[in-house]
């Protein structure tokens, strides 16, 4: 069993679901095989990053597919350099600045944007191949230099993060931000990304059903 079928079955484990009949993975198994076969099919090369599979062209990355609570996706991480003809890329949250994704509930949408979805594959490839990057600007909301850190370590988190309603970030950015000492800082970030990853704010409780 290689590191993808393993998620397939476990899921990322990164939260407390993890592991759990309540994992976001479970909800979305069909549609994310199907999506990791549609990917392998431009060629590119599998990988398990960030807890998720991770999809890669000569060593770089190209795009991830991941479960969230409502939804499975593709992200791509320099979806904004696409030209998207189709329009069925949006962004993980209001300040998003590089990533795109596509947002799929069914196997019917994933066949339905099989062919859109393939081009913008390849339009990713191919924006690999020219070695562009996209121009960050200044977040308008000031993130602490760790919660930077962390981002550019787990892209993953990064695009959680922007998902969440801007009240919610808000709510973490004040809340990383108030310690003084960095390690505390660093701290708060680390027990908080299980929360983030499964799409809640910081005072919300995991919602777990019972057994």
């Amino acid at each position: 069993m290689n590191k993808i079928d393993k998620y397939l079955i476990e899921g990322c484990g990164r939260c407390p679901l993890g592991g759990s009949p309540d994992c976001k993975v479970h909800t979305w198994t069909t549609e994310l095989e199907l999506l990791r076969m549609i990917v392998l099919d431009c060629g590119l090369i599998e990988e398990l990053k960030w807890g998720v599979p991770c999809y890669t062209f000569q060593k770089k990355n190209v795009l991830i597919v991941s479960a969230f609570k409502d939804y499975c996706s593709v992200s791509f991480f320099k979806g904004a350099l696409l030209n998207d003809a189709n329009g069925i890329l949006v962004k993980p949250g209001k300040n998003s600045q590089a990533a795109r994704l596509i947002k799929f509930t069914s196997i019917e949408e994933i066949k339905k944007a099989e062919a859109d979805l393939k081009t913008c594959i390849y339009e990713a490839i191919e924006v690999e191949k020219a070695g562009l990057k996209v121009n960050f600007k200044k977040n308008p909301e000031p993130l602490p230099e760790e919660l930077e850190k962390r981002f550019e370590e787990d892209p993953v988190l990064k695009t959680a993060f922007e998902a969440l309603t801007p009240g919610r970030q808000r709510g973490y950015i004040l809340y990383f931000s108030a310690p003084k000492q960095a390690k505390t800082r660093e701290s708060r970030i680390e027990k908080n990304v299980g929360k983030i990853l499964n799409g809640e704010g910081l005072n919300d409780k995991y919602s777990r059903r019972k057994k």
